[in-house]
């Protein structure tokens, strides 16, 4: 008897389930919402098919066979559908913002976090949950603006730069991204899991003079560039110590030319380096090239002390 309930409750599931999807990479299967637990440390595999029971606040509820619990949740941008949902008359049928402004924009500020910074203020959010158990710190991308600071939302349709500005992100519309680009975004863009990303694309992405994919692979690139340069060895050096202006600008002139430092302002909250905003123009692929077509800023921050993971 016990068998046959089983059996039907799984196959009411089934009848139920919206659609069928193919994981884009190996996301971890949360029992709950917030991440914090995952019984059997489960992960999707790839090119196999999974059925979605329902969509909840950019989240899929996933039905994975012979575990336990078997119904999992799991960020919606794990997962690509094989089949599309049925859609209601209520379905919105605007999928991503239209790329009609084309101009190029010759200043950007690139945006770099000093993450455990981030999470003294934030300790519930998911991606300050994760870096708890990963135990790494390094520069991690926040945005890439273009200038002037006013050059938002273009083309955006007015309810979905709403949804933006009232933070429901993970709402937004899916981005078209590379497996690749993804994994990345998780590595140093820990908002990701919150939906930062759509955020950053919807509101500054759409002013880029490219598509999603590279707007994101240009950011990451310089990203990357950064943490991996002197500048962010200098920062991993000093942990929990306090750190100057002077030495910052320093470590950039070293590493991306003289000058660099200029166009280099520091953010900082209650004494923490939360933020560098780094100044890019022109064209090019390297921030070498970038940066010396950025422009020379003043910063309000002069010392601050590069948090360490954990809480005060």
């Amino acid at each position: 008897m016990k068998k046959i309930i089983m059996l039907l409750t799984l196959l009411s599931t089934l009848l139920s389930a919206r659609f069928i999807a193919t994981p884009l990479q190996e996301c971890e299967a949360f029992n709950n919402m917030k991440h914090t637990k995952n019984t059997h440390n489960i992960t999707l595999k790839m090119n196999q098919q999974y059925t979605i029971i329902k969509k909840y606040k950019g989240q899929y509820l996933t039905l994975i066979k012979g575990e336990s619990p078997a119904q999992r949740w799991v960020s919606s941008e794990c997962l690509t559908k094989a089949k599309k949902p049925v859609m209601s008359k209520h379905t919105k049928k605007y999928e991503k913002p239209i790329l009609l402004n084309k101009k190029s924009n010759t200043q950007s500020i690139l945006v770099l976090s000093w993450h455990n910074a981030f999470c003294e203020t934030h300790q519930n959010k998911r991606e300050c949950i994760q870096s708890m158990r990963e135990g790494k710190s390094h520069l991690v991308l926040h945005g890439l603006w273009p200038q002037p600071r006013n050059n938002v939302y273009c083309n955006v349709p007015k309810k979905i730069a709403a949804k933006d500005k009232h933070h429901q992100w993970r709402e937004l519309p899916n981005l078209e991204l590379e497996p690749k680009t993804i994994s990345l975004l998780q590595t140093y863009m820990p908002g990701y899991i919150s939906g930062l990303h759509k955020h950053e694309w919807i509101k500054h992405g759409t002013c880029y003079s490219k598509d999603e994919e590279s707007y994101f692979s240009d950011a990451l690139s310089l990203t990357r560039e950064v943490d991996s340069s002197s500048v962010g060895k200098l920062l991993r050096q000093n942990i929990g110590k306090k750190i100057t202006l002077s030495q910052i600008r320093k470590a950039f002139d070293s590493s991306f030319g003289n000058g660099a430092g200029k166009k280099v302002e520091l953010k900082c909250k209650g004494g923490l380096l939360t933020e560098l905003w780094i100044n890019i123009g022109g064209e090019g692929d390297k921030l070498t090239e970038l940066i010396s077509s950025g422009k020379s800023v003043r910063s309000r921050c002069y010392t601050a002390t590069v948090d360490r993971i954990g809480y005060r």
